[in-house]
């Protein structure tokens, strides 16, 4: 059984991510949650422990004794990263190397060697910004891998592209990632 780990972070679009948990184990895939203390704002944990009959991550500095480096052995234990809805922010942290909170720590521990799929949910004038064009181009230079956003009615009222992609599509590429690194 694959390994999957799905990070969410805070944006709108983090309760689709309840729909692609369900995507991933209905798909036979073994899969973590580590969530941003923003995602939590939109969504709970208990949402995707329910979904994944797994504990979900959200402090990298828990009261609990593990045997393990557990961002390490997170990092280790998964096939393949994916980060959605992800924001402009752990977009920027990846690019600058920032591992400040549980998820960025652990993307930054599978980037060298696992694959990584992010799927961008953010208003059109933040995907459009110069910063986030450049942040994506070079993590597409790093090999991480996009799902990129659709244009769509955004939560603001504002119509343009940083709508995050559909479940399906978000799913579908989980698996080919997978496939193809078989």
């Amino acid at each position: 059984m694959k390994n999957v780990l799905l990070g969410v972070t805070g944006s709108i679009a983090a309760y689709k991510a309840a729909e692609i948990t369900r995507g991933l184990v209905k798909r036979g895939l073994s899969t973590r949650v580590i969530m941003t203390k923003s995602a939590e704002r939109f969504i709970t944990p208990l949402t995707f422990q329910t979904l994944t009959k797994h504990k979900v991550y959200t402090d990298m500095f828990e009261d609990v004794f593990y045997e393990d480096v557990r961002h390490i052995s997170l990092a280790k234990n998964s096939d393949i990263a994916v980060v959605a809805p992800a924001t402009a922010n752990i977009i920027g942290k990846l690019t600058s190397g920032i591992a400040d909170d549980m998820l960025s720590t652990v993307l930054m521990a599978m980037a060298a060697y696992k694959p990584i799929l992010i799927c961008p949910a953010m208003n059109t004038a933040m995907w459009e910004n110069p910063a986030v064009k450049h942040n994506i181009e070079r993590l597409k230079s790093y090999g991480f891998l996009f799902v990129e956003p659709e244009e769509s009615e955004l939560a603001c009222g504002d119509t343009g592209k940083g709508a995050l992609a559909p479940v399906d599509s978000i799913v579908n590429a989980v698996i080919s990632s997978l496939e193809s690194k078989a």
